[in-house]
């Protein structure tokens, strides 16, 4: 593994999840609170910000100032009719800035503030990058980051605009529909082999604010997304608010209050009635809800069970059958050609939604997959393949296009002036060449088919006519990259010295092959490719038909001036960046500053819990000296809460410095005195064992025979100076009284026993020496040759005993 880690982010609506691939598996990273998901809220105060969990803690009491479901504002404008449809549910403030984008107006550092959502959103990303760093112990900044398929292209780009403000350089922008698949079927080993039918597996993905239903078919190594349907606006988040608004109406008219004309109180239903509803998906008994103090003082109770809530919803249930239909139809396939249906999604929890799914598909849902944690580790696995410093088995992903993308330009005698480049479901990335015969510059428009939204302008200059002033052939390379945004790559210009072009033909669009990421592993280390097949045929394609031009005929590289919407210019992105690099360093000073006054407040607290009159502590001081310390910590307590509440952190360190020069002495000398006996006690045995070798080397102990009479002297002359040191160190101890220091460290008793140890050892464990050698016996065949009996036992027919241990009888 690289000392540098890559990182899997499922950026949700409520919470966000990071992954990150490590010990040949993928690990889901906790937060500084312990929890796998992190709220996706920032909150405002006048001396920092707040991210994450700790924001949602202090969300109604600061209500105003913390951002949350911002997601579903990202890269839109102000006058969306989906941004109206939010606007309902969000407490905080939202202007429309001069540029007819989003603004949110917070008070921050003591004084108003207006921040777009793709600041807010890098702010979120720079916590969740601080969380992965402080997990990995190493730097964090290249990622891969989940999107809801239906995000289109503004939302993209601002997300990845977000992601750069954010220090985060991200791989690609990976649909949550590709990420789960992908989740489901690199893991799989009995996927069907390619020249196979391919399995049919549907997910259904129904989380917080959306519903997203995909069909894919996988083969080994390799998956293809079929089809998607989404509902942007269906998810849990929809069912909190029917029950809510359901309770409100109870509540004005049994209680006389309106909790959806308090912002406050309507989130407090909000988070009650969605704990209730988590309960109704394992309990189908009437479930109560009781909330304290609600309005007006006034304490509010009520009950639901499990068919009041589904007749409630009736009408978002029949959007989400109405959804997965859709899906189906798309996919062209039959019921019993689907293998499974696997669902993810905290909503998917619902009985209802799984009565749908096998009602509609008629198999029940499957739950092979982690239902919070899936897309994210779909993500760390994109990520993983690719960063070139992981192995990663091969695997081939096709994702598509969910909205029909077609180019507008001005029209001429002979044509239309529009066309459908990408249609529904058309795979991507992709690349396609169109091409137009024009005499001067002209402006290409890309908007959504399905609902005219604009995309982009895109104006191709330096166009001219040719000698004969008639119209020039111009290219152009329009494409969907790997994160689903549409652009023009590149435009070009075959200047002809040959007149009789048709031009009755102003357009003409050769699609090439299917685009296709390929994941490609490298067998001689642990790199992974990425090659884009489709883009690289069409750029030799296009290099090969250059090549066989006639003479004469040049290519000339045109500039071409984007104007892609919710796009940040340089200008803007650099100094967004620089005012979060300040942000994130006031926040710093600030973390550091509590840190400083914390630190300060408990050692406070602990010197004064250890100086009282019943703690051991406070015999080691005076006690005119106890009082006065006590005094000033109490002057220092009431400080703190007072003028001492918003001090920079340097005073803070001041007084703690002073406090612990105080302190610090004392609770020493209390270590002191009540460790040094023991050290004295274990210096003492030592001595003693010493002592006892002595004597029974002096008493002819075998053990200790080959020693020198003068190593022994040695011995005895150190024993006798340990002992008297001992002695003498022991006796000024007990005269010493505990408010003064000790006569010695035990550092110093630790040391004196460690240079005898090491003195004596080297004499007393000194090993014997060895014996000398014996002379081996000499070989039998030699004495037996040499010994005249040998030869009398030969002649006599005596038995001889035979190297090899045989017995041979002579006759």
């Amino acid at each position: 593994m690289a000392s540098m880690f890559v990182i899997g982010i499922d950026f949700g609506n409520e919470s966000s999840f990071i992954a990150v691939p490590r010990a040949g598996g993928i690990e889901t990273i906790s937060n500084d609170f312990s929890l796998r998901a992190t709220p996706s809220c920032v909150a405002f105060s006048n001396r920092n910000r707040i991210i994450g969990v700790a924001a949602k803690n202090q969300l109604i009491t600061n209500l105003r100032n913390t951002i949350f479901g911002f997601k579903r504002l990202l890269g839109k404008m102000f006058d969306d009719p989906s941004v109206e449809h939010e606007l309902r549910y969000l407490p905080f403030q939202i202007i429309r800035k001069k540029d007819g984008t989003i603004g949110i107006k917070v008070h921050y550092l003591d004084e108003d503030h207006v921040f777009s959502i793709q600041q807010i959103t890098a702010m979120f990303f720079t916590k969740l990058k601080e969380t992965a760093e402080a997990a990995l112990k190493c730097e964090v900044n290249q990622c891969v980051i989940s999107v809801p398929s239906f995000f289109d292209n503004s939302e993209r780009q601002a997300l990845l605009d977000a992601a750069s403000i954010a220090g985060l350089k991200v791989l690609r922008i990976f649909n949550e529909t590709a990420a789960t698949a992908l989740t489901y079927g690199i893991y799989k080993q009995d996927l069907p082999n390619l020249e196979e039918t391919p399995r049919n597996v549907i997910f259904v993905d129904c989380g917080h604010t959306s519903l997203q239903v995909s069909a894919c078919a996988f083969n080994k190594g390799k998956l293809k997304l079929l089809s998607c349907a989404a509902d942007p606006h269906l998810g849990g988040r929809d069912i909190d608010i029917i029950l809510a608004e359901h309770f409100s109406q109870e509540f004005n008219s049994r209680y006389e209050i309106d909790p959806t004309k308090n912002s406050r109180a309507f989130v407090r239903l909000l988070g009650e009635v969605e704990k209730i509803k988590k309960q109704m998906s394992a309990n189908s008994t009437k479930l109560p809800l009781h909330i304290e103090c609600f309005m007006n003082d006034k304490d509010v109770h009520s009950e639901m069970k499990r068919s009041d809530m589904e007749a409630l919803c009736s009408n978002l249930f029949e959007r989400v059958e109405l959804t997965m239909r859709k899906c189906l139809e798309e996919s062209k396939l039959k019921s019993e050609e689907i293998h499974s249906i696997e669902i993810v999604g905290g909503s998917t929890r619902v009985p209802a939604v799984k009565a749908l799914i096998e009602k509609v598909f008629g198999k029940p849902p499957s739950t092979t997959l982690n239902i919070d944690e899936a897309v994210a580790r779909g993500c760390a696995l994109q990520c993983a393949m690719l960063c070139p410093a992981i192995l990663v088995r091969d695997f081939s992903i096709t994702d598509i296009q969910n909205y029909p993308i077609k180019m507008v330009w001005d029209p001429t005698s002979n044509d239309e002036g529009q066309m459908e480049v990408f249609p529904k479901n058309h795979p991507v990335p992709f690349a396609k060449i169109l091409t137009f015969y024009r005499r001067e510059p002209f402006a290409l428009n890309a908007v959504y088919a399905h609902n005219n939204k604009f995309i982009g302008k895109f104006t191709i200059n330096d166009v001219k006519p040719d000698a004969e002033g008639q119209n020039q052939k111009v290219k152009v390379k329009a494409k969907i990259d790997i994160n689903g945004i549409f652009n023009i790559v590149n435009a070009t210009l075959s200047e002809k010295q040959e007149i009789g072009v048709d031009q009755s033909e102003p357009m003409d669009v050769s699609p090439p092959p299917n685009d296709e990421i390929h994941i490609q592993q490298q067998e001689s280390g642990q790199q992974t490719t990425t090659e884009n097949e489709s883009d690289n045929k069409t750029e030799k394609q296009f290099e090969k038909k250059e090549k066989k031009k006639p003479p004469g005929i040049k290519t000339v590289d045109l500039s071409v001036k984007t104007e892609l919407v919710g796009a940040y210019n340089l200008n803007e992105l650099n100094c967004h960046i620089e005012s979060e690099c300040k942000m994130v360093s006031a926040d710093r000073q600030e973390r550091d500053r509590v840190d400083a006054r914390n630190a300060l407040e408990e050692y406070v607290y602990e010197l004064r819990g250890k100086f009282s009159s019943t703690d051991e502590l406070a015999s080691f001081i005076p006690e005119e000296d106890r009082a006065k310390l006590c005094k000033l910590l109490d002057e220092i307590e009431e400080w703190l809460y007072e003028e001492g509440e918003e001090c920079q952190r340097q005073i803070y360190s001041d007084k703690l410095k002073y406090l612990r020069e105080t302190g610090e002495p004392i609770k020493k000398r209390k270590i002191e005195f009540e460790l040094q006996p023991t050290l004295f006690e274990e210096f003492g045995s030592i001595l003693q064992l010493t002592q006892k070798a002595i004597d029974q080397y002096k008493a002819g102990d075998e053990k200790y025979s080959h020693l020198e009479q003068s190593e022994i002297g040695k011995v005895q002359e150190s024993t006798n100076f340990a002992w008297k040191w001992v002695e003498e160190t022991r006796s000024k101890l007990k005269a010493t009284s505990r408010y003064q220091n000790p006569p010695v460290s035990s550092e110093q008793i630790k040391t004196e026993k460690s240079n005898f140890e090491q003195t004596v050892s080297k004499i007393l464990f000194k090993p014997k020496p060895q014996p000398p050698a014996q002379t081996p016996p000499s070989d039998t065949k030699e004495e037996a040759s040499k010994c005249p009996t040998a030869a009398n036992n030969e002649s006599t027919g005596n038995t001889s005993q035979l190297p090899n241990g045989e017995e041979k009888i002579n006759v």
